[in-house]
């Protein structure tokens, strides 16, 4: 059998082992429970088993506005380098929903865990050896835990990441450009699979690789040159511009449209100066006691309570000092056992590389705790840009799973294990278990000054627990996961002490060891893999509520007030006032901020509808006033629809406009009752046209505006216009969106802070507007010409091994 057939059979073997390993999530009708999936990722997902095989592969290349959710919006088109991902769409089309939202996860598990075997593989590790490595990638808790949150894209960027470091060091090792560009491929694939934060420290990670690995080699060769080093700096440049060239399609709309977001350049109280504000930044810093959750997993409890109790064999949710945490920080034991033996027997360029993946890593995660990491907010580009800085913890796990493979390797060495320095490795291991059992009785014996010292954590309530039995929950929990840490520990040094002693073969260690693994992190994992029936709002079926809100079309929106998930109705072609969505432009969040119902904020969002559950509007209708009417019940009687009397239409012309560029003058302005949106515009700078005097813009006639074409990217209008005056439109303002009067282009306004218009003269107007954003179409055909070059290069690449090959 040849080396290549042996390693596509170990890979075999490791997807055999997730299949089982996640067999719980895999193999059933329901639905991973997680907000994220059921709110978000599957609403996007869905629409694929009804797509024809051939739909699966075609590309539309068009930036795109969204007309149904959150009132209209766009991300400038950077999402739409998804249509490149055809295994993606092919996976959700073949496999029954709603488990293929599980199957889309754990096939991405296999993928990073492949991506780390190969690169273990590539850098001397055995066979044995590396599937470890890509199993340890799998499913340890620190990335299969992202189960539980739902962060399905999150687990896809990730699994890319081992790639793009083994392509990275295949170029190293061989010295040759087509690897450098493939690295740089692959990081432009991560990146189009929507993470960007993961995406943006995958590439941290391959910088520092890059410039640790040419240091090395300059190093390690000693008869540096200008040309060796201008070499490498080359190469390097060339992962790198190649990744920016060829992510271009997502990179530059989202880099425009996200100076304008809520984690954008101008927010927050770091505004004018780049980035998130430092309390916002620095949240889910991983608190340095936490590091003991590398031993004893449930130290701090487990998950957290979303919408109601998760499983029964979770005794307590975690009550550490992040915001909250969904995920756990648990990497399993072995590792970390074995992690002393590369440092111990094989300091080399590899192992020092993985070190610093997992002591950079985990000192990045800790985020405000740590110098290391104050330092980068302030000083490297792009890091105060995102919140959660425990996201970096998949380079830890990817170094681990090196340094775990290389370990394994060295315990196989009967030489090495009878050295004095492995003897003092193995009383070092026996002494783990020692110290646990003594940090268990130190609990038992001393838990009244322990709860004494530590109440105040001990106490926070939860949305379901407080009180004196949160705190024993806590506590108890406590005791017995130190307690089973201390057994895994013995087991683990047992099955070691016994190889030591020569009681066991390597032919009883190792299946002893990857089944101690497995359990380890098993019991975890259980924790972390819940079910639920599919909710009846993601079946797609439309509610009488729906058929009669659909009578309407697109004409207007509708805002549901009864928790019920906003998504299930623009799904269905209803547009919706609202969406959740964890980046909103800031203007926009402004505007939801200040919300209120007595205003005109409704009608200028043209929000005709709102749907009550039938209780709820009873005891709310005599707070709404006259200006709500019930105007539907369902059959059943439980929902009601109420009618907005003063909504506005989908465009309307005003007579008169303010000039005022303070926001919170705005939207005090938007606020008032007594603001009145069809006698008077908010606007930014001086009009075009004289306008009538605000004071007096009560009287006379200003003429009417018909909607001829409404599309998501194109809107037409024809409007009769009897005096000067402003054309609005009751759509989001973004600078992706044209306009041409009578064919002549025409300047779009910023109007009432978050609409967008513009000025009319006496006649008959006809106004278009088409959203084509300049910045996707420069990304768009950057992107094209790098896939052609790398075309190229790999069919150059192809050529010249079978001309080599035909030679021999």
């Amino acid at each position: 059998m040849t080396e290549r057939k042996r390693n596509l059979l170990a890979l075999a073997g490791l997807l055999a082992v997730l299949l089982i390993y996640f067999a719980k999530i895999l193999f059933t009708h329901q639905i991973i429970r997680a907000p994220d999936i059921t709110n978000e990722f599957y609403w996007t997902v869905r629409h694929f088993k009804d797509m024809g095989f051939f739909d699966l592969f075609r590309t539309h290349l068009q930036a795109g506005w969204d007309m149904y959710a959150n009132s209209g919006g766009t991300e400038g088109g950077g999402t739409l380098s998804l249509q490149f991902l055809y295994y993606r769409n092919l996976l959700f089309w073949l496999i029954p929903a709603p488990a293929n939202v599980a199957w889309f996860i754990v096939f991405h598990l296999f993928v990073g865990g492949a991506g780390t075997y190969c690169y273990c593989r590539l850098i001397g590790c055995s066979r044995t050896a590396a599937f470890l490595g890509g199993l340890l990638f799998a499913i340890v808790p620190e990335n299969a835990s992202l189960i539980n949150a739902g962060h399905a894209q999150k687990i896809a960027t990730i699994s890319f990441a081992p790639w793009a470091f083994y392509f990275l060091e295949k170029g190293f090792i061989c010295r040759r450009v087509i690897w450098f560009l493939t690295a740089g491929f692959v990081l432009a694939f991560q990146f189009f699979n929507m993470h960007w934060q993961i995406a943006f420290y995958t590439c941290i990670g391959i910088g520092v690789y890059g410039v640790g690995r040419s240091v090395g080699i300059l190093i390690a060769e000693r008869q540096r040159s200008p040309g060796q080093v201008g070499r490498l700096v080359g190469l390097n440049l060339v992962t790198m511009f190649f990744f920016l060239s060829t992510v271009a399609i997502s990179l530059i709309p989202l880099a425009d449209w996200s100076k304008d977001t809520t984690r954008g350049v101008q927010s927050g109280a770091n505004q004018g100066q780049g980035g998130l504000n430092l309390e916002e930044a620095m949240s889910w810093s991983m608190p340095p006691e936490e590091l003991v959750t590398f031993v004893v997993p449930g130290m701090f409890g487990f998950s957290r309570q979303e919408g109601g109790y998760n499983t029964g064999d979770i005794d307590a949710y975690y009550w550490g000092r992040m915001v909250f945490t969904q995920t756990i920080d648990y990497m399993g034991l072995l590792p970390w056992l074995l992690l002393p033996l590369p440092l111990i027997f094989r300091r080399d360029r590899y192992t020092w590389l993985a070190l610093a993946g997992v002591v950079g890593g985990i000192l990045f995660s800790m985020g405000k705790y740590t110098p290391f990491y104050w330092f980068l907010f302030e000083h490297f580009p792009g890091v105060n840009h995102f919140r959660v800085p425990k996201m970096m913890m998949f380079i830890p796990a990817l170094g681990l799973g090196v340094l775990a493979a290389r370990g394994l390797d060295i315990l196989r060495d009967g030489g090495v294990r009878g050295t004095r320095a492995f003897q003092r490795y193995m009383v070092a291991v026996l002494a783990l278990p020692a110290l646990l059992l003594v940090m268990v009785a130190v609990e038992m014996v001393g838990r009244d000054f322990w709860l004494s010292r530590f109440m105040d954590a001990f106490a926070q309530p939860t949305r379901y627990e407080q009180g004196p039995q949160l705190v024993m929950n806590r506590w108890n929990n406590l005791v017995r996961e130190t307690a089973i840490a201390a057994v895994v520990a013995a087991l683990h040094a047992a099955v070691l002490f016994g190889l030591a002693r020569k009681w066991f073969s390597m032919r009883v260690v190792l299946p002893a060891l990857f089944l101690l693994f497995l359990a380890d992190t098993g019991r975890v994992n259980a924790k972390f893999m819940l079910l639920q029936d599919l909710p009846p709002s993601l079946r797609g079926t439309k509610t009488p509520v729906m058929e009669y809100l659909a009578r309407d079309s697109k004409a207007y929106r509708v805002l549901p007030m009864n928790g019920r998930d906003p998504m299930h109705y623009a799904s269905n072609g209803i547009p919706v006032m609202f969406t959740s969505n964890p980046v909103m432009v800031q203007r926009w969040q402004d505007f939801l901020d200040g919300f209120t119902f007595d205003s005109a904020m409704l009608d200028l969002l043209n929000v005709k509808y709102l749907i009550y559950d039938k209780a709820q509007y009873e005891k709310e209708k005599d707070k709404l006033g006259g200006r709500f009417t019930p105007v539907f019940t369902s059959p059943d009687g439980v929902e009601v629809v109420v009618e907005n009397r003063t909504v506005l239409p989908k465009a309307w012309l005003v007579p008169a406009v303010l000039v005022t560029n303070e926001p919170r003058q705005q939207l005090g302005l938007l606020r008032s009752p007594l603001f009145d949106p069809r006698r008077l515009a908010l606007v930014e700078s001086q009009p075009s046209l004289p306008l009538a005097d605000p004071m007096a813009s009560g009287s006379g006639n200003v003429g009417e505006v018909t909607v001829g074409t409404y599309e998501a990217n194109r809107i037409t209008l024809t409007c009769q216009v009897t005096r000067n005056s402003l054309l609005v439109m009751g759509e989001k303002y973004y600078k992706g969106w044209r306009a041409r009067v009578d064919g002549k282009p025409a300047e779009i306004q910023r109007v009432d802070y978050i609409l967008r218009g513009v000025y009319l003269a006496p006649g008959t107007h006809t106004v278009e507007f088409t959203f084509d954003p300049l910045p996707f179409k420069v990304g768009k055909y950057l992107t094209l010409a790098s896939f052609a070059f790398f075309a190229f290069m790999v069919a150059r690449e192809w050529r010249n091994r079978r001309k080599v090959n035909g030679e021999r």
